[in-house]
C-alpha cells in the first residue's frame, strides 16, 4: 500500500517534497494557505549558491543541493532555471580572499577577478570593483514559476493540491494522524510541516516548539527592461539580478533589506542606488517593493527531520529554501519512505536545540 502523505506548504520546499514524494510512489496531498508558491518563496532573491560564512558541512549540504538542482531539471523539463554565474564584492578585500582562500580549498569553483574581468562579465556596471570573487556555476531559479512547475508535475503523477488552512494536528496512538482543515480531518500516515513563517503555529498544536525568527526583508522590483545584468551581482549594500522577464529586483543584501521606518522611502532610495550603479538604466521604472518574513532557525541553519517523540511527523523548514529545494525534497522523502537519513542532514535535527 502505498503511503498517506500531507505535505503542509506550498512554497519551494513543500512543493520539492511534494513532489520527491509523489514521484517515488507516495500518496501526497499538498495543502496551503496561499495556494502554489507559498508565502516566503515569492519575495526570495533565489539565488542557488554555496558562498558565504558556512561552516564546511553546510557546504558540502548546499554543493549536493546545487548538483540536484541539474538533476531535477532534467526530470522536470522547463523549469525556469539560470546558471547566470554570481559577481560579489560586498566585503572588504581581506574578507573577499579569506572567503574565496577557505572556499576554493573546498573545491569550490571561485575566480579571483580584477576591473577589467569584472567589467567583461558585467559591461553595465558604472563602478566594476577592483577586486572581486565569481562563481560561474551559480544560478537563480524563479522562484514561484519553480514551485508551481514543481507541483502542477507532482499533480499530473497524482498528487492532489489543495487550499485551506491547517487549524491543528490530529492525534491518535501517540502519533499524529492528520490536520484539521476547515473542520474537516484529514488522515495520513504521515505529516510533512513545510510552511515556512507558518510552520511554528502547525508544530505548536503538537506540543513542539520551533524556534524560529521571522526578520523582514525588503526586495524592490523594477519594470520590465530590456537586458542590463547577465548574472547576480552582490556590491556593497546592493545586491541585484534581472529576472527571466527583465525585471530587476535588488534588495540591500540577498535576503532582503531592513524594511526602516518608512518602507515606502527605504524603497525608492534602494531603486535610486540601484539605477545609479548601472549604465542604460534612464528608463527603468521601479514598480513595487515586496516586504518578505523570511523562517530563520535562530542558530541560522535547516531544521530538517522527524521530531522526537511524536511519530508521524516530519519537519523542514529553512532559510535557503531555494538552494537547498532539490536536496531536501530528495533526502526528506528517502527518510519518510525508507527510514534512510542522509549523513548531509546529521547537524540539521530539531534534537539540537533541546540541548
Amino acid at each position: 500500500m502505498a503511503k498517506e502523505i500531507i505535505v503542509i506548504g506550498a512554497g519551494i520546499i513543500g512543493a520539492s517534497i511534494a513532489w520527491h514524494l509523489t514521484k517515488a510512489g507516495a500518496r501526497v496531498t499538498v495543502i496551503s494557505t496561499s495556494g502554489a508558491g507559498g508565502v516566503a518563496t515569492p519575495n526570495s532573491f533565489a539565488w542557488i549558491n554555496a558562498s558565504w560564512g558556512n561552516p564546511e558541512t553546510y557546504f558540502r549540504l548546499r554543493v549536493r543541493a546545487m548538483a540536484e538542482w541539474k538533476r531535477l531539471a532534467k526530470d522536470v523539463p522547463g523549469l525556469p532555471l539560470a546558471w547566470c554565474g554570481g559577481l560579489c564584492f560586498d566585503l572588504p578585500a581581506d574578507k573577499l580572499e579569506a572567503y574565496a582562500a577557505e572556499h576554493s580549498s573546498w573545491g569550490y569553483g571561485i575566480e579571483r577577478v580584477d576591473r577589467e574581468r569584472a567589467a567583461q562579465i558585467e559591461p553595465n556596471l558604472v563602478d566594476p570593483p577592483d577586486f572581486a570573487v565569481y562563481v560561474a556555476e551559480e544560478g537563480v531559479a524563479e522562484p514561484v514559476a519553480t514551485a508551481k512547475a514543481l507541483l502542477a508535475d507532482a499533480e499530473r503523477l497524482g498528487a492532489r493540491v489543495a487550499t485551506g488552512t491547517v487549524e491543528r494536528l490530529t492525534f491518535g496512538d501517540g502519533k499524529v494522524t492528520g490536520v484539521v482543515v476547515s473542520g474537516e480531518t484529514i488522515s495520513a500516515d504521515d505529516i510533512v510541516i513545510a510552511a515556512g513563517t507558518g510552520a511554528p503555529a502547525v508544530a505548536a498544536t503538537a506540543g513542539i516548539e520551533l524556534p524560529i525568527e521571522t526578520p523582514p526583508g525588503l526586495i524592490v522590483h523594477s519594470r520590465p527592461h530590456g537586458k542590463l545584468l547577465n548574472g547576480l551581482v552582490h556590491a556593497d549594500r546592493l545586491h541585484m539580478r534581472q529576472t527571466a522577464e527583465g525585471r530587476i529586483i535588488a534588495g540591500s543584501d540577498f535576503a532582503g533589506g531592513d524594511p526602516g521606518e518608512n518602507t515606502e522611502a527605504t524603497a525608492r532610495d534602494l531603486f535610486a542606488a540601484m539605477k545609479g550603479a548601472l549604465r542604460g538604466s534612464d528608463s527603468l521604472e521601479l514598480d513595487f517593493h515586496t516586504v518578505g518574513y523570511r523562517p530563520n532557525p535562530v542558530d541560522g541553519f535547516p531544521i530538517i527531520g522527524r521530531a522526537e517523540g511524536v511519530g508521524g511527523l516530519y519537519i523542514a523548514v529553512m532559510h535557503s529554501g531555494i538552494t537547498l529545494a532539490p536536496a531536501i525534497g530528495l533526502f526528506a522523502t528517502r527518510e519518510i519512505l525508507e527510514g534512510e537519513r542522509d549523513a548531509l542532514l546529521k547537524p540539521y535535527g530539531l534534537e539540537r536545540f533541546a540541548q
